[in-house]
């Protein structure tokens, strides 16, 4: 599941001597020359912790067939625990750390970048064809004045997963519309049925979630784009209405009635045993939910979000990067480094990892496709990811605030609509807020770069 960490601007650093004697000719963005290192051991900082048989997982499908096949370059995995990106900016910032960097999103990548602590990709990422592997939108989410320093990991976007059991029982079908989710809800409710199982009692973050539907699905992609290149204010009317209609369902009680301590496991669990109908949520959630309903023996349906508005196409999947990998200036083996990059973003280990963590290791490849993930996984995650990303292809995509957002304005948007939500602010008051923080931020350049339309 995504997880978010405060961001500061940081200044730069001092490399290595080694590094920096070998580096001193070049500007902050020249290439790096992949002959240019020689090969060695690297290590990779998971700032994501995990459970014990996720490490496993980890060791099996990623260091024992990357040593196996570089044994000159053995990859080294340090697990962290629920701090590990503070820990992994720290050491970076001090000019030493892990090969491999890795990040909660772009965002978080950026003043690392800014500060001049990665190293540019470009030549590895056409010595090793990655940007033919690597879906191009997803892809272009780590450039940064012309170059790439960040590699997407997660591939992430919002769904709405439901109870199929409770659906068919009711003759009820996924919506498609506003209009048709409004008319299901009430009929849940009437029912004494929670129309959406959500929460955020085991983190905040989840806030933003929500947001994220709303402004992709109502106000759409097309404004969010400009909104995101201070083409157009988050003051405007088309977002005081998806704000709008996500204040009311808060008020509606289509969140239910303890929102503010209902956690991961617990939402799963509502669902699966038909307390609630639906729960709009990211792919990252899919393990959470196969989980739950496996207990209660009823059957989980997934489906895109339905438009909200006139003119927002159906499917629309918002882009999430839940993090990102980059190469450490300081390191003394990059191209050991970018070798493992090279084996990350490959159909064989894509094909392990998808079959015994599903979700998290989502790697936006070109070759995601539904035949080939059905062969690994359930045909339900199989069509769920194989949608997304022929939606991405196609062009049908949106952004997600945590991969788009700069920090500042990032952190108020989750703060901020518990306050909207409370009655304590307005709308309009909160969306003021939003653009004031945003608007100082895009000018200080902490905007992450943006999909093209």
């Amino acid at each position: 599941m995504t997880r978010h960490f405060a961001t500061t601007t940081w200044r730069t650093a001092l490399s290595r001597a080694l590094i920096g004697t070998a580096m001193a000719a070049c500007t902050a963005l020249a290439l790096p020359s992949p002959a240019a290192w020689a090969a060695g051991p690297i290590t990779l900082w998971y700032q994501r912790g995990g459970t014990p048989d996720q490490q496993k997982v980890l060791q099996k499908d990623l260091v024992e067939p990357f040593n196996a096949a570089n044994p000159g370059s053995p990859l080294t995995l340090d697990v962290r625990s629920s701090n590990g990106d503070k820990q992994i900016r720290m050491a970076v910032l001090a000019g030493h750390g892990p090969d491999i960097v890795m990040t909660p999103g772009p965002s978080y990548a950026l003043s690392l970048i800014d500060s001049g602590h990665l190293l540019p990709l470009d030549s590895y990422i056409q010595k090793y064809h990655l940007d033919q592997r690597i879906l191009a939108p997803v892809l272009k989410s780590g450039q940064y004045n012309g170059h790439i320093y960040a590699l997407p990991r997660t591939f992430e976007t919002m769904v709405l997963y439901y109870n199929k059991t409770l659906f068919a029982k009711n003759g009820w079908q996924p919506p498609k519309t506003l209009a048709e989710l409004n008319t299901l809800a009430t009929a849940m409710q009437a029912k004494g049925i929670t129309p959406f199982s959500v929460g955020n009692g085991d983190w905040r973050g989840a806030n933003e979630w929500h947001v994220t539907v709303v402004l992709n699905h109502f106000a759409g992609p097309d404004n969010v784009y400009k909104a995101l290149k201070g083409e157009l204010p988050w003051t405007a009317p088309v977002f005081q209405q998806a704000i709008g209609v996500l204040n009311d369902w808060y008020q509606k009680g289509w969140f239910g009635k303890d929102y503010f301590s209902l956690t991961s496991d617990q939402q799963a669990l509502r669902l699966a045993k038909g307390e609630a109908g639906m729960a709009p949520n990211g792919t990252f959630s899919f393990d959470f939910m196969t989980k739950a309903f496996a207990q209660t023996g009823q059957e989980l349906g997934v489906a895109p979000l339905p438009s909200m508005r006139d003119g927002v196409p159906y499917p629309t999947y918002a882009i999430g990067i839940g993090s990102t990998f980059s190469i450490n200036k300081s390191s003394q083996n990059p191209d050991a480094a970018a070798a493992f990059l090279d084996y990350v973003y490959s159909d064989a280990f894509y094909d392990r990892i998808s079959k015994d963590w599903p979700g998290d290791w989502n790697l936006p490849l070109t070759s995601i496709s539904e035949a080939k993930l059905e062969k690994n996984v359930s045909p339900l995650f199989a069509a769920t990811i194989s949608g997304f990303a022929k939606g991405v292809q196609d062009g049908h995509y949106g952004y997600t605030t945590w991969t788009y957002w700069p920090p500042a304005t990032e952190d108020y948007l989750i703060r901020g609509i518990e306050q909207v939500w409370l009655n304590k602010i307005t709308v309009a008051q909160y969306l003021q807020t939003m653009q004031d923080t945003f608007a100082k931020e895009l000018k200080d350049g902490k905007v992450p770069p943006i999909a093209a339309r």
